[in-house]
């Protein structure tokens, strides 16, 4: 059951140097390199082209049509993280510009997720302060009813601790629990350097077929060539 009207001030985050070295990957590298989990569904967009973070997470649970929990939030930032913002329940308003961007930034946030909106597009992308959004949606929204900050929050399917790594990129967002921090890094380093040896191959001509071993396969399954 979720937790309303509190805010968690002591999280443990996750070691700084793993979060560094997820930062040098994308998000479909270390999606797959965990096992395929932790994406958010895919309606999860960057407001700008190019934006991109990587970072530990703040979490904040919002009501609908109310930013309250994100100004008592920005309290709790330190330099390297990031906001994840949920919702009790669908809301597609404007929780989200660019003064409370200023605001995090001046407490070394590095950009905020949200399963919601955000307006100032604009403006953030100015300020290239990384925000990935359900939508963009110039809605105000008021400051009446009590959230919570630093409780786990399912944004975008994934459910998402306080300290955990949050990585977006333009291929969406991932969320690596902050205890596989380390191997995740190891296991995506591992793919980037195969993915290398794969792309260098590809380029000089190589074919798919033989350096993923498909053909047997493929003929296992009834493909037939015909001149």
């Amino acid at each position: 059951m979720q937790e309303l009207g509190v805010v968690h001030t002591t999280i443990e985050r996750a070691e700084p140097a793993a979060v560094n070295r997820l930062s040098r990957l994308g998000v479909a590298t270390v999606h797959e390199a965990m096992g395929r989990l932790g994406l958010m569904r895919p309606y999860i967009r960057p407001v700008y082209p190019g934006a991109r973070l990587c970072g530990t997470a703040v979490t904040v649970l919002l009501q609908p049509g109310d930013n309250w929990m994100l100004h008592v939030a920005v309290e709790q930032v330190r330099p390297g993280d990031v906001v994840v913002a949920a919702c009790t329940t669908e809301c597609e308003d404007g929780f989200f510009g660019e003064l409370l961007a200023t605001s995090l930034r001046a407490h070394g946030a590095l950009g905020l997720v949200i399963d919601g909106g955000c307006r100032d597009v604009a403006d953030l992308e100015r300020l290239d302060f990384p925000v990935f959004s359900r939508a963009v949606h110039a809605k105000g929204t008021v400051k009446a009813t009590p959230g919570s900050v630093n409780v786990p929050v399912v944004c975008a399917n994934v459910l998402v601790n306080p300290g955990d790594v949050v990585l977006a990129d333009a291929d969406g967002v991932v969320v690596v629990p902050a205890a596989k921090a380390a191997e995740t890094a190891e296991a995506g380093e591992l793919r980037e350097a195969k993915e290398e040896e794969k792309r260098r191959r590809l380029a000089a001509g190589e074919l798919g077929l033989d350096i993923y071993h498909m053909r047997d396969d493929l003929q296992s399954h009834g493909l037939r060539y015909v001149d």
